[in-house]
């Protein structure tokens, strides 16, 4: 004969749930929580790479291939997470998400005189959206383009970091950098 409480749960039972962090900081309970979320979020993105980008180990005894793979890799995830960004400042996308959306069109290059444009096709339920984001991306490099005479390559690449991490400045804030100068 079955036993009734391991088929259906009890009517009366109350859950639980615990969590338990065990640490040698003298902070209180709240900064000790934020530093456990924190770590957390950081954690995710090494995650990200490790599962979605292949960055989760080689199978060669070779330490300069592996290396360079890695650094490849690595590479590769900061100008996707750079690109996806410039797409959409305001979240960050996983590549699981963002690939699909973002790689699911089919272009075509034409050159008609002097100029060259890219068409794309998008066969995703989410292409309005697509873009609605692209059409943003090229007025953004169109008008760095327009003004790229006068802008070093230094201030042309602030502008595009400005824009690609703009949900983490405040409001008007713009990226400046200063190039190094030996000292001799």
């Amino acid at each position: 004969m079955l036993n009734d409480g391991l088929i259906e749960e009890p009517e009366n039972i109350k859950a639980y749930e615990y969590s338990v962090l065990v640490t040698s900081l003298n902070n209180d309970v709240v900064s000790i929580i934020n530093n456990y979320r924190n770590r957390a979020d950081c954690e995710n993105n090494f995650d990200e790479i490790k599962n979605q980008w292949g960055w989760g180990g080689y199978v060669t005894k070779d330490m300069a291939r592996c290396r360079m793979l890695a650094r490849m890799v690595a590479l590769i995830y900061n100008w996707w997470t750079l690109y996806v960004r410039l797409s959409n400042p305001d979240s960050h996308k996983e590549s699981i998400t963002s690939r699909p959306l973002l790689m699911s069109s089919i272009g075509k290059l034409t050159n008609s005189g002097n100029q060259k444009k890219i068409k794309l096709t998008s066969q995703h339920r989410c292409m309005d959206k697509i873009a609605k984001l692209q059409k943003e991306l090229c007025e953004f490099f169109d008008s760095i383009k327009n003004i790229a005479p006068q802008l070093s390559p230094l201030n042309a690449w602030c502008r595009i970091l400005t824009k690609s991490v703009s949900k983490f400045l405040k409001n008007g804030q713009i990226i400046t950098m200063q190039p190094l100068i030996e000292s001799g």
